[in-house]
This record gives structure tokens, C-alpha cells and sequence, in this order.
């Protein structure tokens, strides 16, 4: 008689990489938005954090090279 036996276990697929894809896309959307809001939308008049003008005047240049208008 042989010593070949069946296999007793049965492997389960792996759900990792999908996992850490998915929250590759999820973080890079966070950033993109974040992005987006601080060069595109936030001038200080109606600012998340009040009339504070350092975000605006830090991406000021930005702003233009990229098509933005701000004033």
C-alpha cells in the first residue's frame, strides 16, 4: 500500500490584497478630496477654519497654475 493520502484541509481564498487595495483607493481619495478642497475651494472667506488667509496665500500660486480662479 502507498503512504499517498487525501488532502484534509481545504484552502479558503486569500482577501488580503483586495483588503489593502481597497484601502490604497480609500486613502488616496481622502488625500485627493483634501487636496482639492485646499487649492481649489478654500479662499478664507468662507474657510473650515474661519477667516484664517495662511491656507489661501500658502497655495496662492497654485491656485493660478492650475486654473483656479480666487480673486
Amino acid at each position: 500500500m502507498s503512504n499517498l493520502s487525501a488532502p484534509t484541509s481545504v484552502s479558503t481564498p486569500v482577501v488580503v490584497p483586495v483588503s489593502r487595495a481597497v484601502m490604497w483607493l480609500v486613502g488616496t481619495a481622502i488625500v485627493a478630496f483634501a487636496l482639492y478642497y485646499f487649492i481649489g475651494v478654500d479662499q478664507g472667506a468662507y474657510s473650515i477654519f474661519g477667516k484664517d488667509m495662511h491656507i489661501h496665500e500658502f497655495v496662492h500660486d497654485a491656485r493660478h497654475f492650475l486654473g483656479f480662479p480666487c480673486h
